[in-house]
């Protein structure tokens, strides 16, 4: 099976000349196990992308094991697509298989490379690609590259030129019963420039894609890949992959792969929450040990400014205070002398008191943005200094502070005047102790640690396996 003169990206395929005239209208339905394998597959891929990097920045080798599997899963995706929304060029279901299928009419395949360049791995799949994802993004879609053209890699052809053109054949399909050949030879020519990109980008060629769009079902003959024998072993000769990696990736292996980069994944999630607590723990606090938000500022012309519920709930097991530790809240008028009230009660107690009163329930209060919910009515019966409902309170000229040691419940902070007049400005934050913060973070850094672990091992065994003997099965 040639490569193209320059090229050493294979895509070729062979229109079906008795295409159904209606299959097309479910196609995206019978492809859907197709689509679960795929989002597995390329979860692999990237992980394993990342590992090439930086095989290929030491050793100057995209290691063979892994070029096998990627150059699977591009071919599977190519299968998909061409069966599916990326060409529409055949009925006969894909196989599930990362190994070349030579009955099948769509075939996908990449020279494996004598060598890469160290320095231009650390450039070429963002910044040298940049006018080739110009370029496949009008193809695929949006302004994305052809790297993202699809998350699951098997339908980039949905949006864009290639979306376009393939909905164009498949009206005319439906109408005459037949796939217009120009059309064909076309949407084969932009996929073909599209897995050029994504190969470029994967890392696994160092030869930039041409800016060419080679129209037709075939590849034009330059060299044969089996004038090129394949080496037995990762040291010998370089030269393509044989039949796909079929010898070397078994079931289980894939499947392992696929696990371990799942695990890995999750585990580089965690580990980023963990880093994260720990520099809010240990960077974030006060000098009185408080993590504190933002103050903001919050004005009424009503008699009140309440929270929303807080509820802190009923369990007796975990109480509030041992996560949160104390709570501290600090409110200062916006009118230098002006009295403030700030306090805590039940929310019962709260709403009894504010029944049929003007006032004022702050709903959002983050991300620069305060809102509130009107309450309308009259003025209160009675000053909030007058009552006995609060947890604790602070009333006065200045910055007034509560410090309060949360417990179970459905709790409410209410700020007002101390004489219960109308209308008030104030600046206030809040926060906590929490001191269990440092238990997530340990418990975090050990599921992330333990995550990290078995996601080494799960990939590192299958590609050893891979790379050094033929399993007993196929895939």
């Amino acid at each position: 099976m040639p490569f193209h003169e320059g090229s050493p990206v294979r895509v070729e395929a062979t229109l079906d000349p008795s295409i159904s005239r209606w299959l097309w209208l479910v196609k995206w339905l019978l492809a859907i196990p197709h689509y679960v394998v795929l989002f597995f597959l390329w979860v692999a891929f990237l992980v394993l992308s990342l590992v090439a990097f930086f095989a290929i920045l030491i050793t100057g080798r995209y290691p063979r094991a892994l070029f096998e599997f990627n150059t699977g899963v591009l071919r599977w995706s190519w299968r998909v697509g061409y069966y599916s929304y990326s060409a529409l060029g055949t009925d006969r279901y894909p196989p599930f298989t990362l190994a070349d299928v030579p009955d099948y009419p769509a075939h996908f395949d990449v020279e494996y490379p004598d060598h890469l360049s160290r320095g231009l791995v650390l450039v070429k799949w963002w910044l040298l690609a940049i006018p080739q994802y110009l370029v496949v993004g009008v193809f695929v879609g949006g302004s994305g590259a052809a790297w993202q053209a699809d998350r699951n890699g098997a339908a980039w052809g949905s949006e864009g030129l290639i979306g376009l053109l393939v909905l164009i054949a498949a009206v005319i399909l439906l109408v005459t019963g037949r796939y217009p050949r120009q059309v064909f030879d076309f949407v084969l020519g932009l996929n073909r420039w599209v897995l050029r990109v994504v190969v470029y980008a994967a890392l696994m060629t160092d030869q930039y894609p041409p800016f060419r769009l080679d129209m037709g079902g075939s590849e034009q003959d330059t060299a044969s890949i089996a004038a090129t024998p394949a080496p037995p072993v990762e040291g010998g000769p370089r030269g393509p992959v044989p039949d796909g990696g079929r010898s070397h990736w078994t079931a289980g292996r894939i499947v392992s792969l696929c696990i371990g980069s799942l695990l890995a994944l999750t585990s580089v999630g965690v580990l980023a929450g963990a880093g994260a607590v720990t520099w809010l723990d240990h960077t974030q606090r006060d000098a009185a040990g408080f993590l504190t938000s933002a103050s903001r500022s919050f004005t009424t012309s009503t008699y009140a400014m309440t929270s929303d519920r807080i509820d802190l709930g009923n369990s007796t097991v975990i109480t509030p205070s041992s996560i949160l530790g104390t709570v501290r809240i600090r409110a200062t008028a916006s009118t230098p002398g002006t009295p403030v009230f700030l306090a805590i009660a039940p929310q019962v107690a709260v709403n009894h008191y504010l029944n049929g009163v003007s006032h004022e329930v702050i709903t959002t209060w983050s991300r620069g943005t305060t809102t509130y919910r009107h309450h309308y009515g009259t003025a209160p019966t009675a000053p909030p200094t007058s009552l006995s409902i609060w947890a604790v309170s602070a009333s006065g000229t200045g910055t007034q502070t509560l410090t309060w040691k949360p417990t179970n419940g459905a709790w409410t902070v209410v700020v007002m005047r101390p004489d219960g007049n109308p209308g008030l400005s104030v600046s206030a934050d809040a926060g906590a102790t929490v001191p269990a913060l440092g238990w997530i973070e340990v418990t975090l850094f050990i599921i992330g640690g333990l995550l990290l672990i078995g996601a080494v091992l799960l990939i590192a065994v299958p590609i050893l396996r891979a790379s050094r003997r033929p399993g007993p099965g196929t895939i």
